[in-house]
């Protein structure tokens, strides 16, 4: 009986590791890149010298969507769910070398985070503690990309 058990676990920690998560977006990984078009084809707009794709920061942004925890809180879920699509918004914006797209979506992304901070008072300590630090990830990579789109 040992054994079995030893064997249950081990082919699920081994299966659980060699999954993907599930990607639930609305939009597959290459859509803006196969809506971007060449370089001719965008003329004299100035775009975005950044490689979206291989940013550590970006990454870190989309890990955190991906495995943004539930609350008891209905309302403080439908804004995290605003506040993660703002987020996505951003990054393929980013991605299409879309400016007018990447503003608008770091102002729904900071409507979605003024309303989260103000439903954060009625969370208990430890769930409150649990948002801020997903909260103060996002803030700082967002910030690392935007001066890194600054800088060039």
């Amino acid at each position: 009986m040992r054994k079995l058990f030893f064997f249950g676990v081990l082919l699920l920690i081994i299966t659980s590791c060699a999954t993907e998560k599930l990607n639930l977006s609305p939009l597959s990984n290459n859509f803006y890149s196969e809506t971007k078009g060449s370089d001719s084809d965008r003329g004299a707009k100035k775009g975005f010298d950044i490689n979206i794709k291989e940013n550590v920061n970006a990454s870190e942004i989309s890990n955190l969507i991906s495995t943004f925890p539930k609350f008891k809180n209905n309302g403080l879920n439908d804004e995290i769910t605003s506040l993660k699509y703002s987020l996505q918004n951003y990054l393929y914006a980013i991605d299409a070398n879309n400016p007018a797209g990447k503003n608008r979506s770091i102002k729904n992304f900071e409507k979605s985070y003024k309303k989260i901070q103000k439903l954060r008072q009625q969370l208990d300590k430890d769930d409150d503690e649990v948002l801020n630090r997903y909260l103060v990830r996002l803030k700082t990579n967002i910030s690392v990309i935007e001066d890194s789109l600054k800088g060039n």
